[in-house]
């Protein structure tokens, strides 16, 4: 059984986690070896594929963890006795907030999806789309309460936020004049706004 911890106390999955997100950010997916990994997490390939079934599933895992901290703030902010505009415009700035957060794993994520199996391809956007149908959930509640213009399918206002939220790898730099809550209350109020009756 491989040791699950090591001399500073990071459990191994973590190592392996954090040293495939640098490296897949750095030299790409497909240019990382599995020897590049064990080695740079300080583990054997043995406790890579005791954690890990494959390199597949490390890059499943990167963008699995983020998408696991969004649900769980979603399911918090959709279930909170506040307004409905409160709880989308909470929930529309924290999805920004928690992906600048992680810019890393998600532009990795975007980049490299292609290479997922099919199955893990197929696990991944029905997580995905678990995440959006709540989100869509609380735009259907407003339009229907009669708090939310209903010119546009909430469909495509779905679309039209995470287009936002997708793209924040290609411009956002934690050095720029935005901080990422303000990019978020930016994206959220646009959201807001075009949702106005």
């Amino acid at each position: 059984m491989p040791r699950t911890t090591d001399g500073d106390g990071t459990p191994v999955p973590q190592r392996l986690l954090a040293a495939a997100t640098r490296l897949f950010a750095e030299q790409g997916y497909d240019r990382t070896s599995v020897q590049e990994i064990v080695e740079a997490a300080g583990v054997t390939k043995g406790a890579l594929y005791h954690y890990f079934g494959s390199k597949d599933d490390l890059l499943h895992e990167v963008y699995a963890r983020v998408l696991r901290l969004q649900q769980e703030r979603l399911d918090t902010f959709a279930g909170a006795d506040e307004p409905v505009e409160k709880r989308l415009r909470d929930a529309a700035a924290d999805v920004v907030v928690t992906t600048i957060e992680n810019l890393d794993d998600a532009m990795i994520f975007f980049r490299s999806m292609h290479h997922l199996s099919p199955e893990k391809n197929k696990q991944v956007r029905a997580e995905r789309r678990r995440y959006h149908e709540r989100f869509r959930a609380l735009i259907e509640e407003g339009q229907k309460a009669g708090v939310f213009s209903t010119a546009t399918p909430a469909d495509l206002i779905v679309d039209y936020h995470f287009g936002s939220v997708h793209h924040l790898s290609t411009w956002y730099r934690p050095d720029g004049p935005l901080s990422p809550q303000e990019v978020a209350d930016h994206l959220a109020d646009l959201l807001l706004r075009a949702l106005r009756p």
